[in-house]
């Protein structure tokens, strides 16, 4: 019964207070930074530098408008969306809390779980005329204008958005020329390699 009273005043507690935590970048990486995780370390040198080399430093260097903060912070693309989203990200993050407690709390190598399309629409909610316009050296035809590509295909955003790689064309949009050939070969077999 004690248990079931802690857990009923401590779960509430414990979901404002780390809402109010993660609101700092800094927060996060107390986690992920540490001299022996990597992968951390170069997302946010990146996500941080000027001129933005990546798809998340692009975002973080234009801020959120409308916001008392406009910082853009990892909370912001990793926090979840709605009531679902949000709850499965605070039950990864006490497993996390719980692992990196008692030391065995071991650094991702890649997203367990990866953005829903929800994440990226809570702020693109359609696609204006700059996102319609396929990059200028792509020679292709713009993507997201094909009716297609926008709904019924099925992709989510990710899978060609690729938000921490860096070294991507700022020009292109921050997209990976070879990465989004193989996704358009998934049914274009003219994208295939040899």
């Amino acid at each position: 019964m004690l248990v079931a009273a802690a857990g009923l005043v401590g779960a509430p507690a414990g979901w404002l207070a780390t809402d109010r935590l993660e609101r700092n970048n800094d927060f996060c990486n107390a986690c992920h930074l540490a001299p022996s995780r990597p992968l951390h370390s170069e997302i946010r040198e990146s996500f941080d530098g000027r001129p933005a080399a990546s798809l998340a430093a692009a975002h973080a260097a234009a801020g959120v408008r409308g916001r008392e903060d406009p910082r853009f912070r990892c909370i912001d693309c990793h926090g979840g969306s709605g009531p679902l989203g949000r709850a499965r990200v605070k039950a990864l993050a006490a497993k996390d809390a719980l692992f990196y407690a008692v030391g065995r709390f071991d650094e991702p190598r890649a997203m367990r779980f990866p953005l829903w399309d929800s994440d990226c629409v809570k702020c693109h909610a359609r696609f204006d005329e700059s996102l319609r316009r396929a990059p200028s050296d792509a020679g292709a035809p713009p993507f997201h204008a094909l009716p297609v590509h926008n709904s019924s295909l099925g992709l989510a955003c990710v899978e060609c958005h690729t938000a921490h790689e860096v070294g991507t064309a700022k020009d292109a949009y921050f997209l990976d020329a070879d990465h989004l050939r193989s996704q358009c070969a998934r049914c274009h077999s003219e994208f295939a390699g040899p």
